[in-house]
């Protein structure tokens, strides 16, 4: 794979927001309740999540960091209740509004296309929901995360280990291997358990163990 300029990363930003909305719009009211993979949020404070990362920029984030001294869990739960809404419709309205946005707390484009990608999944797994990410679409973001820790430990985490996809062209690392379809891979770096089901290889039970089982 070429190295992607900055503009087809935030075009792969755009499109995995549009499809996330458009999924988003068929769920029911009780699916917007619903748990999802990140901890205490539900589908609906993901969603608000996801529209307070493309709507605070540098200088914002910043201020509201250290507004909240360094407590990035009070930073993060602030900035979401500011687009939480008062119904499930009023979230993915503010979600709709920030499809196109190119606002983020930093230059890292790629870490922007993980989000969004990831939490995508945090949502769609738990309901029982297929995915729309195409394999390519999650490669840019597994080779980012393989590359460095930025808002998770995925480097640490495939520290050792060759990270092979059968659907993509990403195969990267050196050692026992952890295969499997991009869009697991993306997640397990992500240090999302529910998705250590979908790979396979001698890497796992280390992988595994990283990641906290």
């Amino acid at each position: 794979m070429s190295d992607p300029t900055t503009k087809d990363l935030w075009a792969a930003v755009h499109a995995e927001r549009a499809a996330l909305a458009a999924r988003l719009d068929e769920l029911t009211p009780e699916q917007w309740e619903a748990p999802s993979l990140c901890g205490r949020w539900g589908v609906r404070e993901v969603v608000a999540h996801l529209t307070a990362a493309a709507s605070v920029g540098r200088a914002r984030w910043l201020l509201s960091v250290l507004g909240a001294r360094l407590d990035f869990d009070l930073h993060n739960q602030r900035r979401l209740e500011e687009h939480l809404g008062a119904t499930p419709q009023d979230t993915l309205a503010g979600f709709r509004e920030v499809v196109t946005s190119t606002t983020a707390a930093s230059g890292h484009t790629p870490a922007w296309l993980g989000e969004v990608v990831v939490h995508g999944q945090d949502i769609l797994r738990p309901l029982g929901l297929p995915g729309a990410t195409p394999p390519e679409r999650a490669e840019l973001v597994a080779r980012f995360f393989v590359s460095r820790d930025f808002t998770v430990p995925s480097r640490t985490t495939a520290a050792g280990l060759r990270i092979r996809a059968d659907d993509s062209d990403l195969d990267v690392g050196s050692g026992p291997e952890v295969a499997g379809a991009t869009v697991a891979l993306t997640m397990v770096l992500a240090g999302r358990e529910a998705f250590l089901a979908d790979v396979t290889g001698p890497g796992v039970a280390i992988l595994a163990e990283r990641i906290g089982t």
